[in-house]
């Protein structure tokens, strides 16, 4: 085992004794439990908040009247979400390794990281309207000047402030968890996804509304604004290539970003049609997408504190016995069961395992709690049974394909905490919706009560 500077045990001591019959495994795998079941309710508590948000700001005239604003929410929310998501992991495993024990060092990587995701929030805002414009705007064949000063205003304005309001969050999550000796790893990337959705979500509508309203006035608002941005990118680019600790990110930590992005316009384009037919389904698919995001982003960012402290950091290195990255469904999930004797991947089996059994109850909690705060009344049997299925099937997916994707990440010599949450959860994005979409349409087939309630916009009590 590699260099040890963290205050919670060894990934891999914690996964071997979560699979061992004896008390010693329930203790650990109940200890994981207690530290994320609470953050994934607050974190999903945040995510029913974005649902609400934008069931309320899609009727609003920058939605409704700037079409590209609608198909450009899952990109900008995906791609901020990543840029939180990864700070907080690698932030987690640094902790983790015992990095941020000097103060020296740890305030340099802090403020470098910080500096990091405020070119990264700039760069992707302007990234996300490109792509809401092209996929509206292309197949039609016409564009709209003015329109698409706002939607690249209003995007940079939003991730960039989104990026710095939630960086200082996810750093003050990670001392306060260092501090009370939790490991990072289970709290800080839930806390990060569900207060990034929200917040670009209102940010969004805000900064859009606003700027909607100088663009109707006349005003050069969003032009002035932009410049200023134009000049004030190159100095935050400038600073965090001067630092050391964010300098190769800065270089080489872009593929996953753009590449993630052109998966979530494909959940965009889901949802941009799916609120056509189902208007409801804009409030279920933060809730969906984002408890999927949340405990995929848990899975990849354990798996890579544990290869950092199997391989003391040696990327291209896979520890002893783990030198397969393709591994069955049933090893990936079902690893270290009786039945099932994959060897490859029951390390981390358990722990998927932990997450899929918290993923059942707490989406229970956040639909009750969306259709209540709503007034839609409960939810009927069947839509409860195919909402949960939806959500099942899409994190069993994101599981198996973390474990595949951290692992052949690492192999290739590429730092996981950069690179695969991205992907993981802009393919939640697309699978979330994409599944949703599904539930919703078998719901209508069958005439399901609240589908119809759900669309008229009534209160009522569904029985069985």
């Amino acid at each position: 085992m590699g260099a040890a500077g963290a205050q919670s045990p060894s990934p891999s001591v914690l996964s071997e004794d979560m699979r061992s019959p004896g008390s010693l495994g329930l203790r650990m795998s109940l200890a994981m439990v207690l530290q994320i079941f609470p953050t994934f309710l607050v974190a999903g508590l945040g995510m029913v908040a974005a649902g609400l948000v934008l069931n309320t700001v899609q009727d609003w005239p920058c939605f409704t009247e700037v079409e590209p604003m609608m198909v450009m929410v899952p990109a900008l929310l995906g791609l901020k979400g990543n840029l939180e998501m990864t700070l907080a992991s690698r932030l987690s495993t640094a902790c983790n390794m015992g990095k941020l024990d000097c103060r020296g060092e740890a305030a340099s990587m802090i403020l470098g990281n910080l500096v990091l995701v405020q070119c990264q929030g700039i760069i992707v805002g302007f990234l996300a309207s490109l792509v809401g414009m092209a996929l509206t705007w292309a197949p039609k064949g016409h564009f709209q000047p003015e329109e698409a000063l706002l939607l690249c205003t209003a995007a940079i304005v939003t991730a960039s402030l989104a990026s710095f309001l939630l960086g200082l969050v996810m750093v003050g999550v990670i001392l306060l968890a260092k501090y009370f000796s939790w490991d990072p790893d289970n709290v800080a990337t839930p806390i990060a996804a569900s207060l990034g959705d929200v917040t670009t979500l209102g940010l969004l509508a805000t900064v859009a509304n606003f700027l909607y309203g100088q663009l109707l006035a006349g005003q050069l608002t969003g032009l002035v604004i932009l410049v200023a941005y134009s000049l004030l990118l190159p100095v935050l680019l400038w600073l965090a290539y001067r630092n050391s600790h964010t300098t190769s990110i800065l270089l080489h930590g872009w593929t996953p970003i753009l590449l993630s992005m052109l998966i979530s316009s494909g959940g965009g384009i889901i949802l941009e049609k799916a609120v056509h037919r189902f208007s409801a389904i804009a409030m279920f698919t933060p809730v969906m997408n984002g408890a999927g995001g949340n405990l995929v982003a848990i899975q990849a960012s354990r798996i890579t504190t544990y290869l950092n402290k199997a391989t003391n950091s040696l990327y291209g290195v896979l520890p002893l016995e783990e030198d397969r990255v393709c591994v069955l469904p049933c090893s990936a999930l079902c690893g270290g069961l009786p039945r099932c004797q994959g060897e490859s991947s029951s390390q981390h089996a358990s722990t998927a395992r932990i997450l899929l059994a918290i993923l059942l109850p707490g989406h229970v909690v956040f639909l009750l709690v969306l259709c209540l705060l709503e007034a839609r009344g409960l939810p009927s049997p069947l839509f409860l049974g195919l909402y949960l299925l939806a959500g099942l099937c899409q994190v069993a997916i994101l599981l198996y394909l973390c474990q595949i994707l951290v692992y052949s990440m690492w192999s290739r010599g590429t730092d996981p905490d950069n690179a695969a949450i991205p992907y993981l959860t802009a393919f939640g994005d697309l699978l979330g919706t994409g599944f949703l979409l599904l539930s919703f349409l078998a719901l209508h087939a069958t005439g399901d009560p609240f589908v119809a309630t759900l669309e008229s916009g009534g209160a009522a009590v569904v029985v069985d």
